[in-house]
């Protein structure tokens, strides 16, 4: 198993990660997802650490692709058939190993990367399956702050996090939450 501080990447589902899982459709063509604003910060705080995000999905949906934009997430992959080779694509192209990647997942479709991820996270909701062979099993369910949670515990065993915070106290740092 990997340590905090063998990881460059993290790599997330969406869908029961950052949401709560829920598709909700308001007509034919306008599909909304609700985002916690909490997960934007720790997108910002991991990327002030020098950890990417790469996010991927098995749906294509235009609300992600905004939230991805205002966050500065450059590798979004939508409507992937295989997580996993979405996962080692995204590795291949920004040059980290599996080893190097932070995993999170909540379902079935996310249990191959998971297994050869460095370090797997799941929100507390997620599938039984995907719960057994998390490293991390976070208090947090989908769309309720489980990626802040994550990003905010892989902060503190890098011994990064109270630095982060200092900053914030006394105005410091650029991060913001959005």
């Amino acid at each position: 198993m990997a340590k905090a501080t063998d990881i460059k990447l993290i790599v997330s589902d969406v869908d029961g990660v950052w949401t709560d899982g829920r598709i909700i459709y308001s007509g034919e063509r306008v599909e909304t997802k609700e985002f916690h604003v909490r997960d934007g910060l720790a997108v910002k705080l991991a990327q002030r650490a020098g950890i990417g995000i790469a996010l991927i999905t098995s749906r294509r949906s235009a609300a992600l692709e905004r939230r991805a934009q205002e966050l500065g997430i450059a590798e979004l992959r939508q409507g992937a058939a295989s997580k996993l080779e979405e996962t080692e694509g995204v590795a291949a192209k920004l040059g980290v190993t599996l080893n190097q990647i932070l995993y999170a997942g909540d379902d079935l479709p996310d249990l191959a990367p998971m297994t050869r991820a460095g370090i797997s996270a799941a929100p507390a909701d997620a599938a039984p399956e995907v719960l057994g062979v998390a490293t991390w099993k976070l208090e947090s369910a989908g769309g309720r702050g489980a990626f802040r949670e994550l990003v905010e515990r892989l902060l503190r065993e890098r011994g990064e996090w109270e630095a982060i915070v200092e900053e914030l106290r006394v105005g410091r740092s650029k991060a913001q939450g959005i």
